[in-house]
């Protein structure tokens, strides 16, 4: 059984690392290998082709039929360029690796603050304008229920009215007394700024949601698409710079070196492995396991903007909350206050002229809203992405070189015997300053110069 379970380990092995050999080389002597590189090309291009009918289907709202039909065309014509063109595989590679690098942190720390915006800031105003408009429409309403009050003064009047032409009905001289009294409320300096303020108001919220809107929709819509469209231009200069440029990101101690220094070992040539303490501090083997100092540096710098951006995530999302418990609070204590009541009775008749005054109107309250669901989920998902990225960020410029390596085997092999003649240089050159300092030293001594008067302390001691 044990026998059995290595064979197919084996095996796999060996199939696996044939097909890597196929996809990054592009050998397609015969049948077999080109039918490895096809389906190896066509199982690579459903990633992006899904990524695209997502984009299309959700993002853009376009019919399902249309979605699918451009989606299968794009997984198509991927394919067959994956199949033919050596850098679109290795570009493909790069863009899978990329999404731990810099670039695509910076992208979603802008969708991070993105989501934000869009939910958090949005959803502060909506509660700010509902008690801004709260306000003005106790305003409006309390204007209204002035005239309550004044009628039933009028009453008390009128029934004091009638009284009085009961009293002066003397028989000889009857006297009419007509009490006509109508409330009237007219403050036109108190409409025009409820108005201008209404107005304002509106003027305000209408310019913010319209700039929110427009900000969401081209935001939505084409952030992904520029986003990756960027990012293939970054993986594109860099792979260009590797073929061109020898000094490119080459302080690298690859396999390919490895075996070139033995060669040169072999050869009686000058070799440099093993590397100096000194040496070892510049140049890093590829893939290493324990990070060295330099790399734990630049992950504390690569999370240092992660840091950073939760905690201005936190404080909006903060504000948003204390908004809404703090409008959410002011309803509740403002709609539990009972009505003021004002007792106005007349004894002599015995009636009831009493009214009731609400110090706020239960259809003015403000309805809050809370929307923390929106950005938690999202943003818990671009935090744990960024996690990860920041504990691969150290060695994943290792893996784009090693995929590079494995892509352009000539530049790699340029690259290599440029760092290893690089090297050997700065190994010369250290060494003749070493020999200057040596011999300077030596003729400074004066035993150098007098060697029977200035003896060396340890010959003297031996001597004795």
């Amino acid at each position: 059984m044990l026998l059995s379970w290595m064979k197919i380990k084996q095996s796999l092995g060996r199939v696996v690392s044939l097909s890597v050999d196929i996809f990054t080389s592009g050998k397609r002597d015969g049948y077999r290998e080109a039918v490895v590189l096809l389906c190896f090309c066509a199982f690579s291009s459903v990633l992006p082709s899904a990524l695209l009918g997502l984009y299309l289907f959700y993002t853009l709202d376009f019919d399902s039929a249309v979605a699918g039909g451009v989606t299968s065309c794009f997984g198509a014509l991927l394919t067959v360029a994956l199949f033919l063109s050596k850098r679109i595989r290795c570009l493909w590679m790069l863009f899978v690796i990329s999404m731990f690098m810099k670039k695509s942190r910076n992208l979603l720390l802008t969708a991070g603050m993105s989501i934000v915006v869009l939910n958090n800031i949005h959803n502060t105003l909506h509660n700010l304008k509902s008690l801004v408009m709260s306000m003005t429409c106790n305003l409006k309403a309390k204007k209204e229920a002035i005239i309550g009050p004044f009628g039933n003064y009028i009453e008390m009047l009128k029934t004091i009215g009638r009284l009085l032409k009961g009293i002066t009905d003397l028989g000889v001289l009857n006297l009419d007394s007509k009490l006509k009294v109508s409330p009237r409320l007219e403050s036109e300096k108190f409409n025009f700024s409820l108005s201008e303020a209404q107005q304002k108001l509106n003027k305000t919220v209408e310019y913010a949601q319209a700039l929110m809107e427009t900000v969401t929709s081209v935001t939505h819509k084409l952030f992904p698409a520029i986003s990756i469209l960027l990012l293939v231009l970054f993986i594109a200069l860099h792979m260009k710079r590797y073929c061109s440029d020898m000094k490119y990101k080459n302080k690298f101690i690859s396999r390919k070196f490895v075996l070139f220094d033995e060669k040169q070992k072999a050869e009686g040539k000058p070799h440099i492995l093993p590397l100096t303490p000194k040496e070892e501090k510049l140049y890093t083997h590829i893939l290493s396991i324990s990070p060295t100092q330099k790399e734990r540096r630049r992950m504390m710098k690569f999370g240092m903007p992660i840091l950073s951006h939760s905690a201005v995530w936190v404080l909006f999302i903060a504000v948003d909350a204390l908004m809404f418990y703090f409008v959410d609070v002011i309803t509740k204590r403002v709609s539990d206050i009972e009505p003021f009541h004002v007792p106005l009775i007349q004894k002599t008749h015995e009636a009831d002229f009493s009214f009731s005054v609400s110090l706020f109107e239960k259809k003015c309250l403000p309805e809050p809203k809370l929307q923390l669901d929106k950005s938690i989920y999202p943003l818990s998902a671009i935090l744990l992405s960024l996690l990860i990225m920041t504990l691969f960020a150290a060695k994943v410029s290792q893996l784009r070189l090693a995929i590079c390596e494995r892509f352009f085997t000539a530049a790699a092999d340029e690259r290599v015997e440029y760092l290893h003649r690089k090297i050997l240089r700065k190994r010369f050159k250290t060494r003749l300053e070493e020999d200057d300092c040596s011999l300077k030293s030596l003729i400074l001594k004066p035993h150098f110069w007098f060697p029977l008067l200035f003896r060396p302390k340890n010959n003297s001691q031996s001597a004795v």
